[in-house]
C-alpha cells in the first residue's frame, strides 16, 4: 500500500527511514513530509495517490478527500477528530482511526498546572519581576482543599482527577456516564448546575460534539461563584469564548486558563480571550510533550499495520 504522512509527527530523521524500511520489507511504500501545510492544494497534492494517510490535527475536508480516489484509511495522530469531515469518509468507505490516549498525562498535567498558574499568578508575575516590579499585597490561593468540579470523566478527566486528589482537593464531576474508578476515589457526580454552583474551579474534559457546543456559556457561567475559575484544556467550542471573555471582564469569575480556541493559533490580536484580564491563555500546548510524540506515533503507526494485516 502506498502511505503518506503528510506532516512532521515529532519523530526523527533516524526513526523515519527505520520506519519506512519497515513498511518497504513488506511491499509498502511510506513517504513522510518533513514540514507542516495546511492549505488544501499543498494537502491534495500530498494525498492524491494514497491509500492510507498519517494526520494530526489539520483541517481535513471534503474539498481535499474527494481529491484522493484511492484513500482507504485516514491514522490520526490526535484525541478528537471533529477536524476531519467523517460524514464524507463514512459515505466513500474511509476508516478513521484516531490516536486516544496518547496525550491523557501530558493535558493532565497541563490542566493542574494552569490551575496553579492562574491561583498564584506565576506568568503574570514573571512579567512583574522582569519590569522591575514585586508581589506588592498580592496573595494567591492554594490548591489543597478546593473544590473542583470535573466536566467529563473519560481517560483525561480521570487521570486530572487523581493528580487533583494527591493535592488534597474535593472533585466533584459530571458526566454523560459514571465511572467506577472515579466513583471509588470518592467523587460524587452531580449535575452541571451544582457543579458550576459549587466549584472553586471547573476543568473541561470532554471531546467536541453537537451536545458539547458550547456546554458552558452564559448562564452556566453566571452560576459560578466570582472566586472561581475555569480551566478549558479540551476543545475551544465547549465554552461560548465571547461569554467567557465577558465574564473575565466584568469580574463574574476570578480567572481561566486556557488552551484551546474555536480554531488553531496563531489568533488575532483582537481575538476576546487575548483581551480578557486574569487569563492565561497558552497556544494549544496541552498534547505536546517529548513522551506523549513518541507514544503517538508509536500509535499511529500501530494502526496502519493493523488495518493493512485485515485486507
Amino acid at each position: 500500500m502506498n502511505i503518506t504522512c503528510v506532516e512532521p509527527l515529532g519523530i526523527s530523521e533516524e526513526q523515519f527511514r527505520k520506519t519506512q524500511s519497515t513498511f518497504a520489507a513488506e511491499g509498502h511504500s511510506f513517504s513522510y513530509y518533513m514540514d507542516r501545510r495546511e492549505d488544501e492544494a499543498a494537502l491534495a497534492e500530498r494525498m492524491k495517490d494514497s491509500e492510507i494517510v498519517i494526520i494530526s490535527n489539520i483541517k481535513l475536508g471534503s474539498t481535499v478527500l474527494a481529491q484522493c480516489p484511492k484513500l482507504k484509511m485516514l491514522s490520526v495522530a490526535f484525541t478528537g477528530l471533529d477536524h476531519i469531515d467523517l460524514n464524507y469518509c463514512k459515505e466513500h468507505n474511509i476508516y478513521v482511526q484516531n490516536a486516544a490516549g496518547y496525550s491523557t498525562t501530558a493535558v493532565s498535567e497541563l490542566a493542574v498546572g494552569l490551575m496553579i498558574d492562574v491561583l498564584r499568578k506565576v506568568t503574570e508575575f514573571d512579567g512583574t519581576i522582569r519590569q522591575g516590579g514585586s508581589r506588592g499585597c498580592f496573595l494567591g490561593r492554594e490548591l489543597k482543599d478546593k473544590t473542583v468540579g470535573v466536566v467529563g470523566t473519560g481517560a483525561i478527566g480521570t487521570a486530572t482527577i487523581k493528580l487533583l486528589k494527591a493535592f488534597g482537593c474535593k472533585v466533584i464531576a459530571y458526566s454523560r456516564s459514571q465511572r467506577n474508578e472515579v466513583v471509588d476515589m470518592g467523587v460524587e457526580y452531580c449535575d452541571l448546575v451544582t457543579l458550576m454552583r459549587e466549584s472553586d474551579i471547573v476543568t473541561l474534559h470532554v471531546p467536541m460534539t453537537a451536545e458539547t457546543h458550547h456546554l458552558v456559556g452564559t448562564k452556566e457561567l453566571a452560576l459560578m461563584k466570582p472566586t472561581a475559575i475555569i480551566i478549558n484544556t479540551a476543545r475551544g467550542n465547549v465554552v461560548d469564548i465571547e461569554a467567557l471573555a465577558k465574564a473575565l471582564k466584568e469580574g463574574k469569575i476570578a480567572g481561566a486558563g486556557i488552551d484551546v480556541y474555536e480554531k488553531e493559533p496563531p489568533l488575532e490580536g483582537s481575538h476576546p480571550l487575548l483581551n480578557a484580564p486574569n487569563c492565561i491563555a497558552v497556544p494549544h500546548i496541552g498534547y505536546a510533550t517529548r513522551e506523549a510524540f513518541d507514544i503517538r506515533a508509536g500509535i499511529v503507526i500501530e494502526h496502519v499495520w493493523n488495518f493493512i494485516n485485515k485486507q
